[in-house]
């Protein structure tokens, strides 16, 4: 009860009138509060006129949100998420069209066709390990190690009805399934034998890494963004891309149907996709670029490194954003705790 009346005096707050006479921007992101802050200062500094204002959540939150809001919609921009998510969006008539200036350095397979959302960035789904207690070599280096004895009761994991990053991991083994078998079966089972392996799945990133860092936990799955922040302020976490290939996330972005400032929300959608602001992004919160016309050598380190050491693994995005929801809902009733 306390939480749902805490998220209606945030949602009063967020979309209150500014008293100073600029014009609210707001944004639903799952992006975490380290880049909607720097966004939100940068722009306004740029932008005096607006008021940037966000409500960060998961994906599928956002999604759920947006949805419920279509008869009086809330937001202007749709600011994150997996394009899985994004499909289903589009097909409930919850975006409007609008191609942004820097639509062209996206490829055709990270954008709508019909120019309602757009891959901005790129997230990419690792192995993670407390590198305190696990060392390099033995920890996970690829999806099936996650399955050895050794890691059982060790697994902790964000729960992925509320997580596009999740929800993406677990698709991915049930489309592979389809794909190598006509069934979703294989996939299933997989997921059974990583819910045995499963201490916890917990409501959200930071409660995750704690419990990583207290060694409540050892390994899990998660994004590359988060890790590399949490490197950055000194936490034992380490990772590993997944040898045999992991999903590359379209994360992406658009604009709201009905949004109440759709002039202001365009632009913020130009300028956030922006050469400048993407190397701003990618500089100061290791956000890796869906442009492809950004030179590698105009790219922090970090990112170099990751597009080098990245094996991207064929996923039919397509029919998992047709059935995710559905495979979740089951997963929810027949996998979760009973592996």
């Amino acid at each position: 009860m306390k939480s749902g009346i805490w998220t209606c005096l945030m949602l009063a707050t967020l979309l209150g009138s500014c008293g100073d006479g600029r014009t609210p921007l707001v944004l639903y992101s799952p992006h975490g509060r380290d880049l909607l802050v720097l966004l939100e200062q940068t722009y306004e500094e740029n932008h005096p006129g607006v008021d940037v204002r966000w409500l960060d959540m998961g994906s599928q939150e956002v999604y759920d949100r947006i949805r419920s809001e279509a008869a009086n919609p809330q937001a202007d921009v749709w600011f994150g998420g997996p394009d899985t998510i994004f499909a289903r969006g589009a097909k409930e008539e919850l975006l409007q069209a609008y191609e942004p200036a820097w639509a062209n350095a996206v490829p055709r397979e990270s954008q709508n066709p019909n120019h309602l959302y757009f891959g901005l960035y790129e997230a990419v789904p690792i192995l993670v390990f407390n590198s305190a207690a696990v060392e390099d070599e033995e920890a996970p280096h690829d999806w099936e190690d996650l399955l050895d004895e050794r890691w059982r009761g060790q697994l902790i994991i964000r729960d992925p009805l509320a997580s596009g990053t999740m929800r993406t991991a677990f698709g991915m083994a049930v489309a592979r399934s389809i794909a190598e078998t006509g069934s979703p079966e294989a996939g299933f089972e997989w997921l059974r034998r990583l819910d045995a392996q499963t201490k916890e799945y917990v409501v959200n990133p930071a409660l995750l890494f704690e419990k990583l860092i207290r060694q409540e936990g050892l390994v899990s799955i998660w994004e590359l963004t988060d890790l590399l922040f949490l490197q950055q302020r000194g936490a034992p976490l380490d990772y590993h891309f997944p040898s045999s290939g992991t999903p590359v996330i379209n994360d992406s972005i658009g604009l709201v149907k009905g949004a109440r400032h759709p002039e202001e929300a365009r632009e913020f959608i130009d300028w956030v996709g922006s050469r400048e602001t993407l190397l701003l992004t990618a500089g100061q919160a290791f956000r890796l670029p869906a442009r492809t016309d950004l030179p590698a050598s105009e790219l922090p380190a970090w990112a170099q490194e990751a597009r080098d050491q990245i094996r991207r693994a064929e996923v039919d995005w397509q029919l998992m954003a047709e059935k995710g929801s559905e495979w979740m809902a089951l997963w929810d009733r027949q996998v979760r705790g009973r592996g």
